[in-house]
């Protein structure tokens, strides 16, 4: 069965064009064209990936991300975001988006970006349910509960966890993990990594500010220590 990505873009030949392509290579495409329609469609369908355009009428991409995110949906997004609005990027990695795309962009590009999300979304994890300090994931179901409560996880924190269990008890830094779990070939910004990691050790640890799971190995990257 073919992946279905849905396409949130206000500009009606950028729509066209990426499901033109994306139909091309053998996805079920579904379009929007502002996020509030896009917030309707999703209470109906459940798409594998949402390509989502940063500056759109009534709610913007970045709100709709944020959204998503607070209503515990985890669904991979790929924010499209215009050239020089870096400062978006960060909020919008910030906000729980899984990868972005600068415009103009190769189609190419971009359909490599999410040929790699969904190939990573259905590796075969090593194990298929792990406790982590307060944290117990089930990476089979993208669950987790800490205390014996429901925590969200965005899927990006998900990928960052099961890459790290995969390398327990080595350092990894932070263009490997960038490399691996988000896709990435040139180094943009390293903050991004770092962001996320202050997220899962406020999940994870008793003690954020003095983590004893992952560590930090100055001048190397990060450790994972069940």
């Amino acid at each position: 069965m073919s992946a279905h990505i849905l396409i949130v873009d206000d500009e009606t030949h950028m729509r066209i064009g990426l499901r033109d392509n994306l139909e091309f290579e053998g996805y079920h495409v579904s379009e929007a064209e502002d996020g509030a329609r896009a917030l309707d469609m999703l209470s109906t369908i459940t798409p594998d990936i949402i390509i989502l355009d940063v500056m759109m009428p009534k709610i913007s991409g970045l709100d709709v991300c944020k959204q998503l995110r607070k209503e515990g949906n985890n669904i991979p997004i790929i924010l499209l975001t215009a050239k020089g609005e870096e400062i978006d990027k960060v909020l919008g990695l910030e906000m729980g988006a899984d990868d972005y795309v600068q415009k103009p962009f190769s189609v190419r590009e971009l359909i490599a970006r999410v040929k790699a999300i969904l190939r990573r979304s259905t590796q075969k994890v090593t194990e298929d349910t792990i406790t982590i300090g307060h944290l117990k994931i089930d990476f089979k179901k993208y669950t987790a509960t800490r205390n014996g409560s429901g925590e969200k996880l965005s899927h990006k924190e998900y990928e960052i966890l099961h890459y790290l269990l995969n390398h327990q008890g080595e350092s990894v830094d932070r263009f490997e993990l960038l490399k691996n779990v988000w896709g990435y070939h040139e180094q943009p910004t390293t903050r991004t990594v770092d962001n996320f990691i202050v997220r899962l050790r406020q999940k994870i640890e008793t003690d954020p500010s003095n983590p004893k799971h992952i560590i930090t190995v100055h001048g190397a990257g990060y450790k994972l220590i069940i």
